[in-house]
C-alpha cells in the first residue's frame, strides 16, 4: 500500500476536526425491513445530516485543513447538488467565498438551496462533466482551490467517520449497504469496516442508469458514460479517467454491488416516508431499494443501510408517494 492511502487514523483525525460543523446522526431501527428479510435493519440517517447529505463531512474535513490563504483566495467545486450545498454552508461558517458548478440537470431544488446559503452558482453545459471543465477553468484563472467531491484523501476520511459511528452504536453489524457513485462515500465507509473486522460485508448499491463506477469495476478500469436521467441524481456523474483514489479503494474494500431500477427507487422512497416519517431523496434511498427489490442476500443478523441524503422536492416525494398509493389501491380492488 502507498502512501497516498487514506488510513484509520486519518478518519479519526477527521472526525475530531468536523466535529464543530457535521452532526453525528442516529442509527435507526426498520421494523418493517426487518421483517421482510428476516434480520435486524438499520438505518444510518445521514438525510438528518446538516445539509441533509453526508457531503458535509467530507467538504468540511478538506475546507478546515485549507491554508490561511487558500481560504482567502476562495474555493470552487462542481457538483450534482449535494457536494455544493455542503461546500456552501461550510464556507459560510469559515468566511471563504465560494463557487458552485452545477450543470443544468441539477434539480432546481438544489440549486436554489445552494444559492440561499450565499455561494456564487455558476450553472453551465448539460452534464457534470461539461460543468466539472468549467469549474477547472474557473480555478485557473481566479487562483481558487477545488474542493473534490470525491476522490481525495481529505473527503474520503471525512466520510468515512460515518463508518465510525456506525461501529460505536452497532459493533455486531455484519453487513452495511452503501449508495455508490463516484466512490469517496463508500471507499471511506468501508475502510473504516474493513479496519474494524474484514468479515464486515460493504454492498455498494447504485441504480440502472449510468452506474460508471459498476462499469468501471467490470471493466477494471475507470470508464465514461452518458449521463442519464435518474431520481438518483446525487448518483449521476463519471468518476475521472485520472481517478487516483476511490477507483482503487472499492476495487480493495468493497464485497458485492447491487443495482436498481427507477420503479425500485421510487417505492423505496414511498416506503421510508411511509413507514418512517422520512424525506429521502433517490440517491438516499438505493439501499432500502435493493433490500426492497431482493437484490442482497445473505447479509447476515445486523444489517445497515446508510441513507445518505434527503434533498428532494416535496412535489415529487408526494407525487411519488400518492402514485404508489393510488397504484396499490387500485392492485387490491
Amino acid at each position: 500500500m502507498s502512501q497516498l492511502d487514506v488510513t484509520l487514523r486519518d478518519i479519526y483525525r477527521a472526525r475530531r476536526r468536523i466535529s464543530p460543523i457535521a452532526t453525528r446522526t442516529p442509527l435507526l431501527r426498520s421494523p418493517a425491513l426487518a421483517e421482510r428479510i428476516g434480520a435486524s435493519v438499520h438505518l444510518k440517517a445521514e438525510n438528518l445530516q446538516r445539509t441533509r447529505s453526508f457531503k458535509v463531512r467530507g467538504a468540511a474535513n478538506k475546507m478546515l485543513a485549507l491554508t490561511p490563504g487558500e481560504r482567502e483566495r476562495g474555493v470552487v467545486t462542481v457538483s450534482s447538488g449535494n457536494h455544493g450545498r455542503a461546500v456552501s454552508y461550510v464556507a459560510g461558517q469559515l468566511g471563504v467565498h465560494a463557487v458552485v458548478c452545477l450543470s443544468g440537470r441539477v434539480p432546481a431544488n438544489k440549486v436554489e438551496a445552494i444559492e440561499r446559503l450565499g455561494a456564487e452558482v455558476v450553472v453551465h453545459g448539460q452534464s457534470y462533466e461539461e460543468a466539472e471543465v468549467h469549474a477547472l477553468r474557473l480555478r485557473d484563472e481566479r487562483g481558487l482551490t477545488m474542493i473534490e467531491p470525491f476522490d481525495d484523501p481529505l473527503v474520503i476520511a471525512g466520510q468515512g467517520t460515518i463508518g465510525l459511528e456506525v461501529l460505536e452504536d452497532l459493533p455486531d453489524v455484519d453487513a452495511i449497504l452503501v449508495p455508490l457513485s463516484g466512490g469517496g462515500l463508500i471507499s471511506g465507509v468501508a475502510l473504516a469496516m474493513k479496519a474494524a473486522d474484514p468479515a464486515i460485508r460493504t454492498i455498494g448499491v447504485s441504480m440502472e442508469r449510468a452506474p460508471v463506477m459498476v462499469h468501471s469495476l467490470r471493466a477494471g478500469a475507470p470508464v465514461d458514460l452518458e449521463e442519464q436521467d435518474t431520481l438518483a441524481d446525487a448518483l449521476a456523474g463519471n468518476i475521472g479517467l485520472d481517478n487516483r483514489y476511490t477507483f482503487r479503494m472499492v476495487q480493495q474494500y468493497v464485497d458485492d454491488l447491487a443495482l436498481v431500477s427507477e420503479e425500485e427507487i421510487a417505492r423505496a422512497m414511498a416506503f421510508a416516508l411511509r413507514e418512517h416519517h422520512l424525506v429521502v431523496e433517490g440517491g438516499g434511498a438505493v439501499g432500502v431499494a435493493a433490500l426492497l427489490a431482493g437484490e442482497v442476500r445473505g447479509v447476515g443478523r445486523n444489517v445497515v443501510v446508510v441513507v445518505s441524503g434527503g434533498n428532494v422536492s416535496m412535489p415529487l416525494l408526494l407525487g411519488i408517494a400518492l402514485g404508489l398509493n393510488k397504484q396499490g389501491g387500485q392492485r387490491r380492488r
